[in-house]
């Protein structure tokens, strides 16, 4: 376990399956010690901290519900326990649903926000004090193509996406003298494990023959970019939202 990642600490967030999976052991491969977060799967975080140290990595699991306030600062200061403070923060933690607009109820429009959005507001405020006192950081949050493109009955997620990507242009802009770097990562369709409550991939995103690549994503294609962002090749970006998607958005 060596790499240009050496010294560096990572938190990934819904971090069990999936996406934030591959993320975290991407980042360990090359020498990030990985603070493994979710929210209610205690077996699939410690799986996921389990590869790592089995690879001669250094990883924690660690519990917390990244909409609440409390568990948040828990979290930044589990890290700085076992590790000394983060450096790196990949915002993945989201829910989905498809819920037509008039038919979404208040309480379903703020869970879904709150942990998307609020999650990754709460999140950088607690860990921007760590990177500024370790001479800087890299912060990752992960958006979506639904954003851009107009999905039917996802207002809930693509206004939480939306502001994650505004959150990171103005995070790019008022840490950067604290050496913070502040980005998004949108993914088009990836070919994941997709809970019920997400209901099935939309038409237009999910028929391969209307990508120009002719494919889905791999979770490790998007946890790549994720680790150029986080990393040092990703030292003059930041305040981007990069496409990940195949072609299908193009400006």
């Amino acid at each position: 376990m060596a790499g240009e990642l050496r010294g560096k600490v990572a938190l990934v967030t819904g971090a069990g399956k999936n996406i934030g999976r591959a993320i975290a052991l991407s980042l360990a491969r090359d020498g990030a010690a990985v603070v493994v977060n979710g929210r209610s799967d205690a077996a699939a975080i410690e799986a996921v901290a389990a590869e790592i140290r089995a690879a001669g990595g250094q990883a924690v699991a660690a519990l917390a519900d990244v909409a609440r306030e409390d568990e948040v600062a828990r979290l930044a200061a589990e890290a700085a326990r076992a590790f000394g403070g983060v450096d790196i923060l990949v915002c993945n933690a989201g829910l989905r649903r498809q819920t037509a607009f008039t038919d979404i109820s208040y309480a379903e429009w703020r869970e879904i926000l709150s942990v998307a959005l609020d999650g990754a507001f709460l999140l950088a405020r607690a860990v921007a004090p760590q990177m500024a006192g370790r001479g800087g950081g890299s912060i990752v949050a992960l958006s979506g193509i639904s954003t851009h493109v107009g999905t039917p009955n996802r207002a809930h997620v693509s206004a939480s996406k939306a502001g994650l990507e505004g959150l990171m242009r103005a995070l790019a802009v008022e840490l950067a003298p604290h050496g913070i770097r502040a980005n998004c990562v949108a993914p088009g369709a990836v070919d994941t494990q997709r809970g019920a409550s997400a209901g099935p991939m939309p038409v237009a995103l999910g028929r391969e023959a209307g990508i120009p690549l002719g494919r889905k994503a791999t979770i490790d294609e998007i946890a790549a970019v994720v680790r150029m962002l986080a990393g040092p090749e990703g030292g003059y970006v930041t305040g981007q939202t990069i496409h990940v998607n195949g072609g299908a958005f193009l400006t």
